[in-house]
């Protein structure tokens, strides 16, 4: 037997070891993009944050990167949460629904 095809079952270390499914995280939500602006922890710059979609990394990379240059601005994806550089929530909602995707404003 190869050491590639061994399995470890079990160790008297931790008890019994199960192989995790190499899969992606699940994403809390219910599919509907809830569009608020923040400043807290960015020292007083403001972003416009897009969260709730039941997309993929990559699907989120897509969107932020259509999102970026509707509104013309920088913008990143941290944790399946989109970051808008500055204050776009009208222009951001307007693009959201000609995709298709339910979005409301969330917050103040």
């Amino acid at each position: 037997m190869s050491n590639k095809d061994s399995v470890l079952v079990y160790s008297t270390g931790i008890g019994r070891i199960d192989t995790p499914a190499h899969s992606e995280p699940q994403r809390s939500g219910d599919g509907i993009a809830r569009i608020r602006r923040e400043t807290k922890g960015r020292k007083g710059k403001g972003v416009t944050t897009i969260s709730g979609l039941l997309f993929s990394d990559a699907e989120l990379k897509l969107l932020c990167a259509e999102l970026k240059k509707q509104c013309g601005c920088g913008g990143s994806v941290k944790e399946g949460v989109i970051e808008i550089q500055g204050d776009n929530r009208e222009k951001i909602q307007q693009v959201l629904e000609k995709k298709g995707i339910k979005s409301k404003l969330a917050g103040g």
